[in-house]
């Protein structure tokens, strides 16, 4: 049933896919930090007062109706260290709970989260948000809100951002798994405006310039002298008294001097009245934009995200110029994945890297390695049964899961080529004996890894939702990768070695074939001679190509373009560790990390390596016309230095006769020795010169083949050279 088994194997991997694309996803599990904190705002503008009778409030009806609360303590504004900075308007409620088996009115956290705002909703005006102490803060420090997940809407006009903010609360408020929905507070902080009315201006000849320094003298002050301490100098601020800059009502009665010396009270000229007006303008990325944030209970980030992404994209439309960014965990979880995306891979190809180097076969290799997806259906089916989204704790399951699954692929397919080594050639005999040997060691392997496993998946106790999905992922995957191995791994041996030997034996000769036919095409293409009368076309076409100095500056343009990429490439960021009692008597310990990014570099190493390419490719031009001179200049004097042996054999010749001539002479007593001893050494000297010239010649020659690059021997073509007696000839004419 081999081919059943490898089907349903394959079927099961495919569900196991369709499964995990539905599943949910979220950066970390919730950690239950054992307490609960709370955020209540109320309206903007409100002072310290109003806020404390709130918040005590708060807290009273927290403490009567629910005793599982050991302490409450809450923080309202800003530390002298403004880490934190909040409006006066809004606490942070720190509930210290008890232990869970003294709970009575709930028995998870999330229910008594729910219960506590159901009781605090009685307060008016007051806007309450549930979560935990550390992920409050690690919320807020990530998106710069104290929910799970921020939705940003990035705009211009402060008032469209708030009606879109308030559009969009409205279509998230209804998704299941959403609570504490709200959208951030940008308006409503009430403030006095003062609008003139132009004509009665010009009817008293007054001016708005005038006006506003009255107003900034009675309210902000204005300097109006100097007191001096000894050498100490203090301006003199003079303004309204504290009673009469309490009300809207001591601005409208402010009188104001006319030009004719009457006064008349500022209402009579302005209207002035309360307005809201914006309390905040937050900007990121150099842009304004609001914040919905809510938080995630009863199911996981991605799923809730991705609705609200539907939704959001279906119903709410924006103006050109406005768009909308997900923040908080979700962002964290996009990051990740987008990390295990390079991650993932990288760990699968060293896995390949080291089966390759272990057993020196690429087709082994590639059959350890089936047990990887494998050994994923176990996980995913098993994430699937507890309930469980994914997370990274889940991702570095898996990984540690692959490493596991290939260990036993190791150990049954080595001892299947030891077996094949001590003799046994039968395939199915080998795999019968193999498995049988190799069942124990294979479930000891697995069973110790998910036992030990075994209680971080059980654990109920601190730390435990991060331990629960790395602990289920390769104790499932285990139980998969067990099962596939004992079972797919030695049908998909069987057929590796009996399916796909034959048709590899068959390949590997025509492989072997057609290199050899190609590596044999290719000697003869250096090897073969080139024609043995070249003109100057032919040899500066085959300098510009044979040249080994052109090759080598087309890799170093190669190399200087391959270089363009390092243009926007940072430096290595460092990594600082100190550890000990240096600060206090515990021991200390602090980490940090800086990676320098200058944006100016990169535009100016990017112009270094453009000037870079265009002098590489100048070099080139440049060695073109070097070789193509250098080429010319051994040519012709080739042709020079055989047109001046033409020449000397032609004297040469008449030497001969002149010789002959004088020995004759010498010989009838028609002349003395003097002339037959010069005609000799004449003739002896052209010899030697036309020796001479043949030497320079085969230098020439041999500086030419260098040039051109060729090991084989060529004649030049005589037919291209012109006398300088026939080229001005030619040109007279």
């Amino acid at each position: 049933m081999k081919k059943t088994v490898i089907a349903v194997a394959i079927l099961l991997l495919v569900i196991a896919l369709f499964v995990f694309s539905k599943m949910g996803g979220e950066f970390i599990p919730t950690l239950d930090e054992g307490d609960i904190a709370a955020n209540i705002t109320i309206a903007s503008g409100s002072s310290l007062s109003q806020e404390i009778e709130v918040t005590t409030k708060a807290e009273q009806i927290l403490k009567a109706k629910f005793p599982e609360i050991e302490m409450i303590v809450s923080k309202i504004g800003s530390a002298e260290i403004p880490t934190d900075p909040m409006p006066m308007e809004s606490a942070d409620i720190v509930i210290k709970m008890k232990d869970k088996k003294y709970w009575t009115s709930a028995q998870t956290k999330e229910e008594i989260m729910e219960k506590m705002e159901e009781a605090l909703a009685d307060i008016p005006g007051a806007n309450t948000e549930f979560s935990q102490p550390i992920q409050l803060r690690f919320n807020e420090l990530i998106s710069g809100v104290k929910s799970d997940v921020a939705v940003k809407i990035f705009g211009e006009d402060i008032e469209m951002l708030v009606s879109k903010g308030e559009e969009a609360l409205q279509l998230i408020q209804g998704i299941e798994g959403v609570t504490d929905a709200k959208a951030e507070r940008v308006r409503g902080l009430p403030q006095i405006t003062v609008r003139y009315n132009k004509d009665k201006l010009a009817l008293y000849g007054l001016n708005v310039g005038d006006l506003n320094k009255v107003i900034r003298i009675g309210f902000a002050g204005e300097t109006a002298g100097y007191v001096y301490e000894g050498e100490k100098r203090f301006d003199m601020v003079v303004r309204l008294a504290q009673s009469s800059r309490q009300d809207i009502t001591n601005l409208k009665t402010l009188f104001v001097t006319l030009p004719s010396g009457s006064q008349i009270p500022l209402e009579q000229v302005a209207d002035i009245n309360f307005e809201p007006g914006p309390m905040q303008i937050s900007r990121e990325d150099g842009k304004r934009r609001i914040t919905v944030g809510f938080n995630v209970r009863g199911k996981d980030v991605k799923t809730i995200v991705d609705e609200i992404q539907q939704k959001l994209y279906a119903k709410l439309k924006l103006p050109a110029g406005y768009y909308v960014t997900y923040g908080g965990q979700f962002e964290n979880l996009v990051e990740a994945n987008k990390r295990l995306a390079v991650a993932v891979p990288v760990a699968l190809l060293l896995i390949f890297v080291l089966l390759f180097f272990t057993f020196h076969s690429i087709k082994q290799s590639i059959l350890i390695f089936t047990a990887i997806p494998f050994s994923a259906i176990g996980g995913v089916f098993a994430l699937w049964l507890r309930g469980m989204p994914f997370s990274i704790s889940a991702g570095v399951g898996f990984i540690a899961l692959f490493g596991v699954a290939v260990l036993n692929g190791i150990v049954l397919i080595g001892y299947f080529n030891q077996l094949k080594a001590n003799g046994i050639s039968d395939v199915l005999e080998r795999i019968k004996e193999g498995t049988k040997t190799r069942l124990r060691p294979v479930i000891m392997t697995a069973s110790v890894a998910s036992l030990g496993f075994l209680p971080m998946a059980l654990s109920s106790s601190a730390g435990a939702e991060v331990q629960k999905p790395l602990a289920t992922v390769v104790i499932g995957g285990l139980i998969s990768a067990t099962l596939l191995t004992l079972i797919v791994l030695p049908i998909l041996y069987f057929y590796f070695e009996n399916g796909f030997k034959k048709k590899i034996k068959k390949v590997i000769p025509a492989v072997s074939v057609v290199f050899l036919i190609l590596m044999g095409a290719k000697a003869n293409a250096q090897n073969s001679p080139v024609s043995s009368n070249l003109t100057l076309q032919e040899a500066l076409d085959l300098g510009l190509k044979n040249n080994i100095q052109i090759e080598i500056n087309d890799l170093d343009i190669i190399r200087q373009n391959q270089l363009k990429g390092t243009a926007f490439q940072m430096p290595k960021a460092n990594i600082n560790a100190t550890l000990g009692q240096y600060n206090t008597r515990n021991f200390d310990q602090n980490y940090s990390i800086t990676q320098s990014i200058n944006p100016y570099l990169w535009k100016a190493q990017k112009g270094l390596l453009d000037a870079n390419v265009k002098n590489a490719e100048l070099r080139k031009n440049l060695t073109k016309q070097q070789i193509t001179l250098e080429i010319r200049q051994s040519w012709n004097a080739i042709l020079y230095l055989r047109q001046v042996n033409r020449n000397n054999f032609q004297q040469d010749s008449l030497l001969k006769i002149f010789v002959s001539a004088s020995a004759l002479r010498f010989k009838t007593g028609e002349t003395n020795q003097l002339e037959k001893t010069t005609a000799i050494a004449k003739e002896q000297e052209l010899q030697q010169q036309i020796k001479q010239n043949e030497n320079f010649i085969v230098i020439e020659k041999t500086k030419l083949k260098t040039l051109l690059n060729l090991k084989t021997d060529f004649e030049i073509n005589t037919t291209d050279f012109r006398s300088a007696s026939k080229s001005v000839g030619q040109s007279r004419r």
